[in-house]
C-alpha cells in the first residue's frame, strides 16, 4: 500500500474509533438513567400506585423513605378497579389500597396472583343514622341500607346481625349477601345501594352502613356510628388493608422496608390517623399470615363462584 494510501486510511480508522467510543459512552450514559430511575445507584424508585395521593401523609410517607435512601414516586388512581390491574401489568411496584377480601376477589376474577406483603390498618365499618340515636331505637319493619360491592355487603350484613338488627341464615360469612338474610327473624329490611349513595340517601332511611370514603362527604363524624364492626376481632383479618406486590416479588427487601416505614413512622401514622377521623386501628401482621388468610380466602371464592 502506498504512503498516500495510508495516509487515507489513518483518519478512516480514527473516525471509526471515535464513533465506536462515542457509542460506547452514550450507552452507558442511557443504562445508569435507567438504573437510576429503575432502582439502581445509590437510591431506588418505587412506584406505588393509591386511591387519594391527596392525603398529605403520602408526602410525610415519601421522605420518610427519602431518608432511607428510596425514592418514591406515589400514583393516584381515581377508582378501586385501576390500582390492581396497573400491578399486575408491570406499571406500578406496590399499591396499598385495599384489603385481603378485595385482593382475593381480583385475583380469582382475573387469574392473577398478586400477593400482600404487609399490613397498614383495619377501618372499622360503621352504621349510621339521622333518625336515630341508637340501635335500639330503630324501629322494628324499619329501612337500612348497606353497600352493593359483594366484600362490604357481606361485611355491612355481619355488623347487621351483630347489632341484632337481622339474622343471616349462614351465620355471616365473607359471601354474605341478601338472599342469607332470615327475614322471619330480622326486624329490618334491608336494601343494597351503590357505596356512594348510601351516605346521601340517609335522610330517607332509618340508618346506613356507610364506607369510610364516604362518612365525612355526607357531613357526618366517624364518632356518630350508632354500630360498628370489631377490628380487633380474628375473624377480622381478611379485612386489613394491606401493601400489594407481584408474586414475584413478596421477598423484596426494599418493599418489606417500605412496609417498615410506614408501620414505624409515628408522622405518617398521625397523618393516616387524622384524615381517618381516629378510627384507623394499626396493625403489624406478618406478609406470612396475611398471605395465609389471602389463600383461604381465594379458596373460598373459588369454591362460592
Amino acid at each position: 500500500m502506498s504512503s498516500d494510501q495510508n495516509l487515507i486510511e489513518a483518519p478512516k480508522k480514527r473516525t471509526g474509533l471515535i464513533i465506536a467510543i462515542v457509542i460506547v459512552v452514550l450507552a452507558l450514559i442511557a443504562g445508569g438513567v435507567f438504573a437510576l430511575t429503575r432502582g439502581g445507584g445509590d437510591e431506588e424508585t418505587v412506584r406505588i400506585g393509591v386511591v387519594g395521593a391527596s392525603d398529605p401523609y403520602w408526602e410525610t410517607y415519601k421522605q420518610a423513605a427519602a431518608d432511607e435512601g428510596i425514592d418514591v414516586e406515589i400514583v393516584d388512581f381515581a377508582e378501586y378497579t385501576q390500582p390492581n390491574p396497573a400491578l399486575a401489568e408491570g406499571d406500578l411496584d406496590l399499591n396499598q389500597f385495599q384489603h385481603i377480601v378485595y385482593l382475593a376477589d381480583y385475583n380469582v376474577a382475573n387469574d392473577q396472583n398478586l400477593v400482600p406483603v404487609g399490613a397498614t390498618a383495619i377501618y372499622p365499618l360503621g352504621l349510621y343514622s339521622l333518625q336515630h340515636d341508637s340501635v335500639e331505637d330503630i324501629p322494628e319493619g324499619g329501612t337500612v341500607a348497606v353497600p352493593n360491592d359483594p366484600s362490604n355487603q357481606a361485611r355491612a350484613l355481619i355488623i347487621l346481625q351483630s347489632a341484632g338488627l337481622i339474622e343471616l341464615s349462614d351465620g355471616g360469612t365473607i359471601f354474605s349477601d341478601l338472599a342469607d338474610i332470615d327475614e322471619a327473624a330480622s326486624q329490618v329490611q334491608v336494601q343494597a345501594l351503590n357505596a356512594e349513595i348510601t351516605a346521601t340517601s340517609l335522610q330517607d332511611l332509618d340508618a346506613a352502613v356507610i364506607n369510610n370514603d364516604f362518612v365525612e362527604r355526607a357531613g357526618l363524624k366517624f364518632e356518630d356510628a350508632i354500630a360498628q364492626d370489631d377490628p380487633s376481632d380474628p375473624a377480622a383479618l381478611p379485612y386489613v388493608n394491606i401493601f400489594a406486590a407481584r408474586a414475584e416479588d413478596k421477598d423484596n427487601e426494599t418493599y418489606a422496608k417500605l412496609v417498615e416505614i410506614y408501620q414505624n413512622s409515628q408522622e405518617v401514622l398521625d397523618g393516616v390517623q387524622e384524615v381517618s377521623g381516629g378510627t384507623a386501628e394499626f396493625v403489624t401482621t406478618s406478609p406470612e399470615d396475611l398471605q395465609q388468610s389471602l389463600e383461604d380466602v381465594e379458596q373460598v371464592t373459588r369454591e362460592n363462584q
